[in-house]
């Protein structure tokens, strides 16, 4: 049987971690996600500003992929979830399947840009997120590209699941997992 590697992506603050711990869950597999990890070296590296963040967030994406692989090597599907670039993530991505089988599936989160950026300041502002993310200096850096709603799917194969997250309520997860299970399905074939 081949593993399914779910791929959750998107914006910062588009529901990528609900929608991945939540899937993870629903179908029983592990969950890896970006901000995990970045926030464990936090912990134990401590925090500073920006510039340190982002070469934290840089070695938890080098981690996020090693986890993968350990999972993928030996025939593990697995949830991962981070705001992957597909300049940087594709090459990646088809490394990954170069040396091991899997069947990628994307979710790709999106929603609407002006809920993307309120959900950012929001979320800066709460006190909630780990502070090693300096978010409350990061609005001008983000603006721009959070107002764009989505990312780009990644060209790795596959099939690709737009999740549009504007309102999570409207979100149909007993569909989601249904069509995640039949995608599932298809690898033992």
């Amino acid at each position: 049987m081949m593993p399914l590697l779910v791929i959750v992506s998107g914006l910062p603050c588009a529901g990528k971690t609900t929608v991945g711990r939540r899937l993870a869950q629903d179908l029983s597999l592990p969950f890896v996600h970006k901000d995990g990890i970045k926030e464990s070296l936090f912990d134990h590296l401590g925090w500073r500003d920006r510039t340190w963040s982002k070469a934290l967030g840089r070695a938890s994406s080098e981690l996020l992929y090693y986890f993968a692989e350990t999972q993928l090597a030996v025939g593990r599907s697995l949830v991962i979830e981070s705001n992957f670039d597909p300049v940087f993530a594709t090459p990646k991505f088809l490394a990954l399947k170069a040396q091991y089988s899997f069947t990628p599936l994307q979710i790709l989160c999106k929603a609407d840009g002006a809920v993307l950026l309120q959900r950012f300041q929001q979320r800066a502002e709460s006190g909630e997120r780990h502070p090693g993310h300096v978010d409350h200096l990061n609005y001008a850096e983000f603006q721009t590209v959070l107002q764009q709603g989505s990312l780009e799917n990644l060209a790795i194969g596959g099939q690709v699941i737009e999740l549009d997250t504007t309102d999570f309520q409207q979100i149909d997860y007993t569909g989601l997992v249904a069509a995640i299970h039949r995608i599932a399905a298809t690898c033992r074939t």
